[in-house]
């Protein structure tokens, strides 16, 4: 079967495509054969072993040093189950599914039954399905510990990106009011994803803006400190991008009322289900920037540097 892999981190230029064995399911395993993946934040700081500072020293024994530990990359899929191990009894040969496991940059993948996998929403396409998984589950995540809901202000820093659009779409749902944070070029975008103000960080400032109920950066643009002015107290950040300022800041007790949402979480069938069903209540639209075939995945990779994506960067098996 074709597989990406990488033997070094480094650029784009690492990534090979390559032929390796095709795997068997064993006993409650799935055999899926992937037709979409996706080229997220995550997948590019594996790749660059480009790890916020925190984290650093502990991604050695993680990801392996001086070479990756594991050589395929990739997160999100979307595909069919081509067969079942024995005792299988959730899926079975034809179903139309999606999840997040790593390894994914392959033609097929195996993954146990009860892991993070679920049956794809009706009406998505296998394209569609691979753009939600890590951007929607990290909004949902996120919304949720922060606990915003109707009649909030959110400011949403990066909302041009994968996660910022798919929060901006979640907490609009649920009836808060967001402000997006994006460069002029982005503003239509971030409008469409249910924005009610767009602010251009080119030209204006942001920090003289609020206060929130809630400030999300979604990109590690900035830290605790310097937004604190723009968190109502009672009010709440959401750091998606963990950094050594804010690792400090969420050990300090003195944050004037405000709290700090941080963290990482697993990818569980429990998730997926519960996102099939925001899917279903129309929470979420898939946001595809562009999509590139298998064969293109150092193009992929390379745009995906920019830090330029509106959305996700779908690639086809």
């Amino acid at each position: 079967m074709k597989a990406v892999t990488y033997q070094t981190y480094g650029g784009p230029e690492v990534l090979n495509l390559v032929e390796l064995p095709k795997p068997q399911p064993a006993a409650g395993e799935i055999l899926v054969r992937v037709h979409a993946t996706s080229v997220t934040t995550g997948d590019v700081r594996m790749r660059a072993y480009d790890l916020p500072a925190p984290f650093r020293f502990l991604g050695r024994f993680m990801l392996g040093w001086p070479t990756p530990r594991s050589p395929v990359l990739g997160y999100d899929f979307a595909g069919e189950v081509e067969a079942v191990g024995s005792g299988v009894s959730k899926f079975r040969p034809g179903d139309r599914v999606y999840g997040g496991a790593l390894g994914s940059y392959a033609e097929y993948r195996t993954i146990a039954e009860t892991g993070a996998v679920a049956k794809m929403p009706d009406g998505l396409s296998f394209e569609q399905a691979a753009s939600l998984t890590f951007g929607a589950l990290t909004a949902v995540y996120f919304v949720k510990a922060g606990k915003v809901g109707p009649d909030q202000s959110l400011l949403v820093i990066g909302a041009s990106g994968c996660v910022g659009a798919y929060t901006t779409q979640l907490a609009t749902h649920l009836g808060a009011s967001v402000t997006a944070v994006c460069s002029g070029r982005n503003a239509d975008f971030a409008r469409a994803q249910g924005a009610e103000r767009v602010i251009d960080y080119t030209s204006e400032d942001y920090s003289t803006s609020g206060p929130y109920d809630a400030v999300m950066d979604a990109v590690g643009a900035s830290s605790f400190a310097p937004l604190k002015p723009l968190i109502k107290r009672g009010g709440v950040y959401l750091n998606v991008v963990l950094g050594s300022a804010d690792l400090l800041a969420l050990l300090n007790p003195f944050k004037d009322g405000r709290r700090i949402v941080t963290g990482s979480f697993d990818t569980t069938q429990a998730r997926l289900l519960a996102l099939n069903d925001l899917i279903d209540a129309g929470a979420f639209r898939p946001v595809i920037d562009r999509s590139y075939p298998i064969e293109q995945i150092r193009d992929a990779h390379a745009y995906v540097d920019t830090k330029r994506k509106r959305g996700s960067v779908v690639v086809t098996v």
